[in-house]
């Protein structure tokens, strides 16, 4: 089975809005068209202001339109984790009658069991990721479609946001004349390009610091098991120079830029440079030292918020120690500020594409990779929840010779449609110790 097509990622920042379009062929992305735009309309992650959003987004496609040749369809969008809640779901059926082999919609009906709770009426479902199926009492199954059972049971995450925030996002993508293939918890896709497969079987500290908040999430066995949001991020530090030297916002970003450190132990007092100060026709001298003490203040604070939060749950004892991604992570000296705070090994990843070799194209890059790698098993789950995904390597129209009919959005209906046949890749069993460790003992009582 092929994986192969393309595909589109929307990732809507506080800070810019970026789409980027990626071709995948034989499990190789490849980017054709990069759009990105200064974010408006929106705050900490959430879009506050659908029109001024929407318009924003209209331009970083039509960006990317440009530079791909292509006309975009549909997009895959990420989901902040604001207020995230992560559940264990379990769900039971009767297949029927003896000697019936499994089906398609023997998934789709496993997989609605385990979504039938009571969830409070401003949460809606963002993904249910099936962790294993069990058939008659053997477990331990990826895809029991084709095997023989008269009973089918699933076990998997639901990850829950408010109801608001996905509202929000879905308008502000068909306002600008898109339709949602799909939409993924930022940290959930962000994992699986940021993180190696050990670092994601044996557990990892993922840390993405945007423009609004930054955000650290513990992946361990391949899920996503915590997260927690610090309400700040890269912005605060620009707004900490402007107040401090009393020069304005994009004085003070373009300093953050050119001269900023979070090392202040690396830089020098004999570095200097002029700044332009409101209210003074004559610029001050301001050392490199000086403003890279304002900027290691602040994010020495975040970094020590989410030490707090993660070592709370003891994640800071996983072997797969910090990796930090993120725009603001191109500061020079957050990592080495960040191994001092969490003293964990801590490293920072960067795109390896050609054109997009900067952690704030992280996440459109994960989307992507997220959407391109789903596997049928994945998409049959996500036909069951409110916002199924739609993406099948096709989510861009040739640019019309003359005006076609579009076919409705409809016409993908809940996955019912033939999916699209994807390349399933063996996953290797999960290395087994010979006593269980405090950490591991955490997180296998973290669901129960």
């Amino acid at each position: 089975m092929d994986n192969q097509g393309i595909y589109v990622g929307l990732d809507i920042g506080t800070t810019s809005i970026k789409v980027i379009v990626a071709e995948t062929v034989k499990g190789q992305m490849n980017v054709i068209g990069v759009g990105s735009q200064r974010s408006e309309g929106v705050s900490r992650g959430v879009i506050v202001d659908i029109d001024k959003a929407v318009a924003v987004i209209r331009a970083a496609v039509a960006q990317a339109e440009d530079k791909a040749n292509i006309k975009i369809d549909r997009v895959v969008a990420g989901i902040p984790a604001n207020m995230l809640q992560i559940e264990q779901v379990s769900g039971m059926i009767a297949v029927g009658e003896e000697n019936k082999e499994i089906s398609d919609n023997d998934v789709r009906s496993v997989a609605a069991a385990a979504l039938v709770r009571n969830l409070p009426p401003e949460r809606e479902t963002l993904s249910l990721v099936p962790t294993e199926f069990i058939v008659d009492g053997f477990d331990d199954i990826k895809d029991p479609r084709g095997m023989l059972g008269v009973r089918l049971e699933m076990r998997g995450i639901m990850l829950t946001v408010p109801k608001t925030v996905i509202h929000n996002t879905k308008k502000a993508i068909e306002k600008a004349g898109l339709r949602v293939g799909g939409l993924v918890i930022s940290p959930l896709a962000i994992g699986r390009l940021a993180l190696t497969d050990g670092e994601q079987d044996f557990g990892t500290v993922l840390i993405d610091m945007g423009g609004g908040q930054s955000t650290a999430a513990v992946i361990h066995d391949r899920k996503l098991k915590f997260t927690s949001v610090d309400q700040e991020g890269g912005e605060y530090i620009t707004k900490d120079i402007s107040v401090v030297l009393n020069t304005s916002f994009t004085d003070a970003e373009k300093l953050k830029r050119e001269y900023g450190n979070a090392d202040s132990l690396a830089t020098s007092e004999e570095e200097t440079f002029p700044v332009t100060v409101v209210g003074k026709h004559e610029p001050a001298m301001i050392s490199e030292k000086y403003l890279s003490e304002i900027i290691e203040a602040r994010v020495a604070q975040i970094f020590k918020r989410l030490n707090k939060a993660l070592d709370a749950v003891n994640a800071l004892d996983l072997p797969g120690g910090i990796v930090i991604t993120g725009g603001t992570t191109a500061l020079p000296g957050v990592t080495e500020l960040a191994q001092d705070i969490f003293g964990r090994p801590v490293k920072r990843f960067i795109p390896d594409d050609m054109g997009l070799r900067h952690p704030s194209f992280t996440e459109g890059l994960a989307l992507i990779k997220y959407a391109a790698q789903m596997t049928d098993i994945e998409m049959l789950v996500s036909s069951v929840l409110p916002t199924p995904f739609m993406v099948d390597g096709a989510d861009v129209r040739p640019q019309p010779q003359s005006k076609q009919p579009e076919q409705p959005a409809a016409a993908v209906d809940q996955g019912n449609q033939r999916l699209l046949k994807r390349k399933q890749e063996k996953q290797p069993d999960k290395p087994k110790s010979k006593e269980p460790s405090a950490l591991h003992r955490f997180f296998g009582n973290f669901f129960e």
